[in-house]
C-alpha cells in the first residue's frame, strides 16, 4: 500500500533545524515543473477554492492553484484544453487531484476527487518533436499541462497537453455538491459575487445544461 505523507502547501521552511521537518527531495522530471490549468465555458463564471494534489510518491500538497479560471469562446461546449495555468513546483506527477469550486451562475459549491490514469503520467514525460505554431520553430516538447474544465451542474472535463502539443482528453467527470456550501461553511453560505455581464447573459439566455 502506498505510504501517504501530508505536506501542507509549500510553507515548509528550508531553514528548519536539523532535527525538524525537511522538504522531500525534488522529483526527477524532464522539466522544472508541471502545470495545472483552470477553465470554464464563457459566461459560466467559477471561483476555484482549491486544487490539491496527491502525487505518485504518496505526498499530498494543498492549494497548488485556485481563484479565477480562463474562459472559452462560447457558453456551449468546450475548447480543447488550455485555461489559466500555474506551475506546480517540487511536486511529482499527479496520482489524484482534489478540486473544490463555486459555480457562481447557479450558485452551487462542488467537490471532486479525480484519479489520474497511468497513461497520462506516461504522456507527461514522453518527449515529442514538434513545430510550434506560435513561433514556427521546432522544439522537443512535453505534455506537462493538466487542465481542469468546470461547468454548471458539477461537470468536470480534464485534458493533458503542452505549450506546442495538442491536448488530449483524459475524461469527463461528475462532481458532487459540497454539503457544507461555499468555503465549507466558513462564509456562512455566501458565494463570491457574479460579474454583471455574466449575470446578464444567464438572465437572458439561461444555463445551457447538457452541452458540456
Amino acid at each position: 500500500m502506498r505510504r501517504l505523507v501530508w505536506v501542507v502547501g509549500f510553507s515548509l521552511s528550508l531553514s528548519a533545524c536539523a532535527s525538524g521537518p525537511r522538504l522531500p527531495p525534488a522529483p526527477k522530471l524532464p522539466y522544472p515543473a508541471w502545470y495545472v490549468g483552470l477553465a470554464a465555458p464563457k459566461y459560466m463564471e467559477v471561483w476555484v477554492e482549491t486544487v490539491d494534489v496527491l502525487d505518485q510518491r504518496g505526498l499530498a500538497f494543498f492549494r497548488v492553484h485556485g481563484g479565477v479560471a480562463g474562459y472559452t469562446g462560447k457558453a456551449e461546449g468546450w475548447h480543447q484544453g488550455g485555461g489559466k495555468s500555474k506551475p506546480v513546483n517540487n511536486v511529482d506527477l499527479p496520482d489524484q487531484l482534489f478540486l473544490r469550486w463555486q459555480s457562481l451562475v447557479e450558485p452551487q459549491a462542488y467537490k471532486i476527487k479525480i484519479q489520474i490514469p497511468q497513461w497520462v503520467r506516461d504522456e507527461m514525460v514522453r518527449p515529442e518533436r514538434v513545430l510550434c505554431q506560435w513561433n514556427q520553430q521546432w522544439k522537443t516538447d512535453y505534455r506537462e499541462i493538466i487542465t481542469l474544465g468546470m461547468a454548471p451542474g458539477g461537470i468536470v472535463k480534464v485534458w493533458v497537453g503542452g505549450s506546442c502539443l495538442g491536448f488530449r482528453e483524459v475524461g469527463r467527470f461528475q462532481a458532487e455538491v459540497e454539503p457544507l456550501g461555499p468555503y465549507r461553511g466558513a462564509s456562512k453560505g455566501k458565494y463570491v459575487s457574479l460579474e454583471p455581464e455574466n449575470k446578464a447573459y444567464v438572465d437572458q439566455h439561461g444555463i445551457p445544461y447538457g452541452s458540456w
